[in-house]
């Protein structure tokens, strides 16, 4: 047996209410500064009544829900209502177009649709392209128009009766969707195991106690805040304050309002908070660490920390690694301009094309080893030959490249895989390609991402045009805005007449990107 046994998010979240039952779980704090509190007690109550609820609606265990939410409340409480009963949640990004969501909705089969009423429109314009979907629900509704839907409502009237559903630590209880090479996001499976593996892996890496508050600013669909955040929380008993979005002009005067003790950011949101006017006042928190992702400068780490008094702790993982593989050592020397070293758990390589370890100092893939709906993702929903690709003989194949130092940190080189990082959302590059060979004035087009000092990336369009034909910059990019969530739009188009190419015709998006400068906002 391993440290998780057969044990579900049901039994860890029954456990924690047994120990801590009028202790606050859940503190939430939405755009307008309205704070709302849930303890543990009462957060199994929604859960127990909501999962009536979906149960009286037909879902099943095994079958799929999609979120489509910022950060609150009902997305923590549907998550766990859903696990209660053996469904699996889709959680998805609210900056997702109607196409977008018309992909997901049907990949996953998803019965049951819950968002706010903001959205209904999107979903709307595609209700007759859905077959699978059922019903949709709406959170922080108390409006007239679509009460049967009000999620509040709803779980207002249902019995707090737990289910009594048989489970299995290795059922999966999400599937999140990631972009990959090719223009169709992949879903990655994730268990019951998965979640409380992580949560124990996060929360000895930085010694999380009960007396601890995970500050929880990033979206709620990404596998960062739901892994590293709220699970950390949960396994230790500790508390999540949950903001709806982030603010760096407010990030750390809310911190001080929620009083809490750990934060986690990505690179983008750190340089945005050094950007906004400084205020010593800041320095009045509780944050004794913040882990982040992403590569941050030598110079804004110093300042980051000075300015703020909080130490920052770089580490790497991804959705399908599940917990992070690697991290600066809590106790050990930091060195932030690496990934760190490997964590409890885990074993790290960085391996040639052959698949042979390389020398220190050497690039090549990293690799993650672990157990496949344990440590590791259980694999991508019907798509065998990407699972089979990604996970071979126990290791999970990144498709990042990093060296390891003389020091024996990992340090972190590109990406193998042809994505663009930018403000902490993965952006396949085909993707945007492929939306841009959509307009019939285009002929060919390559998208790569350029430095960029505020969002990691920018996302930089070139383009050729079909002969006698004319299209302006503007023009395309509106196409693509009516095409693409707000995040996968190019920041720009540039114009050309041919493109680099291999003696096979492929385009070298490495010499384009030779010939790209600086974006600085």
């Amino acid at each position: 047996m391993d440290i998780i046994g057969n044990k579900t998010l049901r039994d860890l979240l029954d456990e924690k209410v047994g120990m801590h039952r009028d202790k606050t779980f859940l503190l939430f704090e939405d755009k307008e500064e309205k704070r709302m509190e849930l303890t543990y007690g009462e957060f199994a109550s929604q859960v127990n009544r909501l999962s009536q609820v979906f149960l009286k609606f037909g879902v099943k265990k095994g079958t799929h829900v999609t979120l489509h939410l910022p950060n609150n409340l009902e997305f923590i409480v549907s998550w766990f209502a859903l696990a209660n009963i053996g469904a699996i949640m889709v959680p998805t990004n609210i900056l997702s177009t109607a196409n977008e969501m018309e992909y997901i909705l049907n990949h996953s089969e998803s019965v049951l649709l819950i968002t706010e009423e903001e959205y209904v429109e999107k979903f709307e314009k595609v209700r007759n392209q859905l077959p699978y979907l059922q019903q949709i629900l709406l959170a922080r509704y108390n409006g007239e128009k679509y009460k049967e839907q009000s999620l509040s409502r709803l779980i207002n009237a249902a019995k707090d009766e737990a289910p009594t559903i048989p489970l299995d630590s290795e059922d999966v209880a999400a599937m999140l969707y990631t972009s990959g090479t090719t223009s169709k996001p992949k879903g990655v499976q994730i268990t019951h195991a998965n979640y409380i593996f992580t949560g124990e892996v996060m929360s000895k890496s930085i010694r999380l106690s009960p007396e601890d508050r995970q500050f929880l600013v990033l979206p709620l669909f990404h596998g960062n805040a739901q892994y590293y955040s709220t699970m950390s929380a949960l396994v230790v008993g500790a508390s999540v304050a949950l903001t709806e979005k982030f603010s760096a002009s407010r990030y750390f005067k809310q911190a001080i309002r929620l009083g809490v003790t750990v934060g986690s950011l990505f690179a983008a949101p750190i340089r945005m908070i050094l950007a906004q006017k400084y205020d010593p006042l800041d320095k009045n928190h509780s944050l004794r660490i913040i882990w982040f992702a992403q590569m941050v400068s030598e110079n804004q780490l110093e300042q980051f920390e000075e300015k703020f008094g909080v130490s920052l702790l770089q580490m790497y993982g991804m959705t399908e690694t599940v917990g992070v593989p690697l991290m600066n050592p809590l106790d050990g020397i930091r060195k932030n301009l690496s990934i760190g070293k490997p964590t409890i758990g885990y074993e790290v390589l960085v391996v040639d094309e052959n698949g042979n370890a390389v020398a220190n100092g050497q690039v090549g893939q990293i690799i993650v080893k672990g157990v496949p709906g344990r440590t590791l993702m259980k694999g991508y929903f019907k798509n065998e030959e990407a699972t089979k690709e990604t996970l071979q003989n126990g290791w999970l194949h990144t498709g990042d490249n990093a060296r390891i130092g003389e020091d024996g940190y990992f340090y972190f080189v590109d990406r193998i895989k042809d994505m663009i990082k930018r403000s902490g959302e993965n952006v396949a590059a085909n993707e945007v390609e492929s939306v841009l060979a959509m307009h019939p004035s285009v002929y060919e087009t390559a998208v790569i991402g350029i430095p960029d000092d505020m969002r990691d990336e920018a996302i930089k369009a070139y383009v050729i045009l079909h002969q006698d034909k004319h299209v302006t910059e503007e023009e395309l990019l509106t196409f693509c805005r009516e095409r693409l969530a707000k995040f996968k739009v190019p920041d720009s188009i540039e114009f050309t007449n041919e493109f680099p190419r291999t003696s096979v015709g492929k385009i070298q998006k490495h010499i384009l990107r030779l010939g790209t400068s600086k974006v600085n906002i």
